[in-house]
């Protein structure tokens, strides 16, 4: 009867313990579960992109191979009337470009080939000033092209299908800053799965650690010793 007394006493005794005077889980065990948290959710986002970007850089990588009709464009072009006086600079083309046609706020590349002379037979003649002017974006490729002093502007428009989209974007054709840095995560979740899976593998052991050092070590003086022989 004792020991049944003496035993229910303790076990609430521990249940009453409260949870600030348990002991801490070494700072070992923490540190790897914040690495495995870590290392799925940067895995999850990584995935998200390296779906986008697997897929199309292996129909890339084949298409022509395989012969794969993938990346298909429409082209349309027209001539243009200029209004009297023509705009004076590129720029001012493309600004009145972009009142006439449904041409989005991007910027476009810009190429001036300035008025020069040129060689024609035995004789030598003044070429005028050329503009190129190219708005770009995923879907849609406007290209405008100008002699200078000529009364239009000759546009050629491009129309990429859904496979002709996802490439751009694989190759970041037409996008800006905020897509550079968005695929720049991506390079940087491939570096931090590495870096936590290697650590992760090491389980923080100090003979693992070892080895993957001398393993990371070998595989770099590999790689700048094939660097120099290229």
């Amino acid at each position: 009867m004792r020991i049944s007394m003496s035993a229910n006493a303790t076990v609430s005794a521990a249940a009453t313990t409260p949870a600030a005077s348990l002991p801490r889980p070494p700072r070992r065990i923490s540190a790897i579960r914040w690495l495995r948290k870590a290392h799925g959710w940067i895995g999850l986002w990584g995935a998200a992109l390296g779906l986008l970007f697997g897929t199309t850089g292996i129909l890339m990588n084949h298409r022509a191979l395989l012969k794969i009709p993938a990346a298909q464009t429409q082209e349309s072009n027209l001539q243009l009337p200029l209004p009297q006086p023509a705009p004076a600079s590129a720029r001012a083309l493309a600004a009145w470009l972009q009142t006439q046609l449904p041409l989005g706020d991007n910027k476009p590349r810009i190429r001036e080939e300035p008025a020069h002379a040129v060689a024609w037979g035995d004789q030598t003649m003044q070429q005028p000033a050329h503009w190129t002017l190219s708005f770009t974006s995923p879907r849609t490729n406007v290209q405008a092209d100008y002699w200078v002093g000529n009364g239009f502007v000759a546009v050629k428009r491009a129309d990429g299908n859904l496979f002709a989209m996802l490439s751009n974007l694989h190759k970041g054709v037409g996008l800006g800053v905020g897509w550079v840095l968005l695929v720049d995560t991506l390079g940087g979740s491939i570096i931090l799965l590495s870096l936590t899976g290697v650590v992760l593998w090491t389980q923080l052991n100090r003979r693992r650690v070892i080895g993957a050092a001398i393993a990371t070590t070998s595989l770099t003086l590999l790689l700048l010793l094939a660097l120099q022989v290229i």
